[in-house]
């Protein structure tokens, strides 16, 4: 199982909100996930991103995996 750490959208249409989740890659994008480690929401400016740090770095400690997107994220808040 390649878990990865990536995006998952919620929220209405043109008004997006993402969930950093922990899932199966093999899973759908909004689809069933291990667990919920941080939100963004690029609507707002400056776009608004929460993250639980000590998860994420457990996580990439296990060999999870960010995505692109989630690796910009990381960046940004220095993490």
């Amino acid at each position: 199982m390649a878990v990865k750490i990536r995006l998952a959208r919620h929220g209405a249409k043109k008004k997006p909100f993402y969930r950093i989740v922990v899932a199966d890659s093999e899973r759908p994008r909004d689809g069933r996930y291990i667990e919920a480690v941080g939100t963004y929401e690029p609507v707002l400016d400056p776009a608004k991103v929460s993250l639980k740090g000590e998860r994420i770095k457990y996580w990439i400690g296990q060999g999870a995996k960010p995505t692109d997107t989630v690796k910009n994220i990381l960046k940004k808040e220095k993490l």
